[in-house]
């Protein structure tokens, strides 16, 4: 997209217009998620046509259309201004593309779909670049993941003598419409759980800021092993690490926020849940030969929530936690502490713990015992960097 709005007639050959000077904040926080498959191809060739052949026929494949807009043409067809389209292009993750004859039916659909929301008063402009920032971040991630190692595994030659090209068009015509709506689904859910969160809080700025448990786990020694595996060895691990705390994650109630290769970052309604996520990632590794060491920091508090990650002072202690946590424990502050005291998850001390133990056997009304689940032991306070100085515990199992 570019940013000329003068209303001058549209130009179908290829030129350098560009719009990264005009609204290039959109560009710069799109984090470089991806690229529309015509805003790269649309002027490259390589040195087999037959190639370019097949990634053409792909392209229409996957969009459904043909080139048929240059930029100007989409929005002025949408009825949006330039700069608006080159906004919303841009937030979804997109290169400018000058004035290249790339863009089809569905490209200007989506501008007329999100203009539309912001002309209803549904959302506010800079609510619907948002809206286009995440689908695209997302978006992107995904199919990245797909192609590089989906379709990578399944297109691998065959004996029949075709190429992986070759195989690639009828895989893809096969896997679309399911993958499609295997897509809408899983959102739907998603959006089906994020919704019930909402409408659970108390207040409206709960829905922003939230008193969430926030823990990071990170592999003990990763930058050693990167120098030590080879390269597929070393996603291998990866791979294993964060698909282990991926499904250890939701399995118990935990939302995993992001992965970053050897560290995963997750969040948890209740100090609970996060105390038995962070114990069973523990457990889980120490049992896998494969994996080396990890280290659990969990922090408690008011945390702010925005585009699907979180932020604030509680992630910023479960980060440092986790960086001064030895190998193979879960360390927490004592805000957790406090509130796993509170839901009666742990004792506030072994000392209370006994006490109420010794009143259970003499009382004669037959009240049982507390059963803890969980253990705390202080350890000593320190100075963390940026935080002043914090009181970790050591959280373990009881009994």
């Amino acid at each position: 997209m570019t940013t000329d709005d003068s209303g001058a007639a549209p130009r179908d050959t290829d030129t350098t217009d560009t719009a990264a000077g005009d609204t290039g904040g959109d560009h710069a926080k799109s984090g470089g998620t991806g690229t529309h498959a015509a805003a790269n191809d649309a002027s490259a060739t390589t040195d087999n046509p037959d190639d370019d052949t097949i990634a053409i026929r792909l392209e229409q494949l996957i969009l459904g259309a043909d080139r048929r807009y240059t930029p100007f043409q989409a929005a002025r067809s949408a009825g949006v201004s330039m700069d608006l389209a080159a906004r919303f292009w841009r937030a979804m993750g997109f290169a400018d593309i000058g004035q290249v004859k790339a863009l089809t039916e569905a490209d200007v659909l989506a501008l007329r779909r999100l203009a539309g929301l912001v002309e209803a008063g549904l959302l506010s402009e800079a609510m619907a670049v948002q809206v286009a920032r995440s689908t695209g971040q997302t978006t992107a991630r995904l199919a990245d993941w797909q192609i590089d190692s989906f379709l990578e595994g399944l297109t691998e030659p065959q004996d029949t003598g075709l190429t992986r090209t070759e195989i690639t068009y009828p895989l893809v015509e096969l896997l679309l419409p399911e993958l499609e709506e295997f897509l809408v689904y899983v959102w739907r859910r998603q959006l089906a759980a994020a919704t019930g969160r909402v409408v659970q809080a108390q207040d409206d700025a709960e829905m922003i800021d939230r008193r969430l448990a926030v823990g990071f786990a990170d592999l003990v020694g990763f930058t050693r092993l990167t120098r030590r595996l080879e390269e597929e060895e070393l996603g291998e691990l990866v791979e294993a690490f964060e698909t282990t705390a991926a499904d250890l994650v939701a399995a118990h109630g935990g939302r995993l926020i992001k992965t970053l290769g050897d560290e995963v970052l997750f969040s948890a309604d209740d100090a609970g849940t996060a105390a038995e996520i962070g114990l069973r990632l523990i457990e889980t590794m120490t049992h896998d030969e494969t994996m080396p060491e990890l280290r659990v920091g969990i922090a408690f508090g008011t945390v702010t929530t925005r585009m699907g990650d979180v932020f604030g002072t509680t992630v910023n202690l479960a980060s440092r936690l986790t960086s001064i946590a030895p190998k193979d424990t879960v360390l927490v502050d004592e805000a957790f502490a406090e509130e796993l005291g509170r839901t009666g998850d742990a004792p506030v001390s072994e000392a209370d713990a006994a006490a109420a133990e010794k009143a259970a056997k003499e009382g004669a009304d037959g009240t049982p015992p507390p059963s803890y689940r969980f253990a705390l032991q202080p350890m000593w306070q320190r100075p963390v960097r940026g935080l002043g100085v914090v009181e970790p515990w050591l959280l373990s199992r009881r009994g």
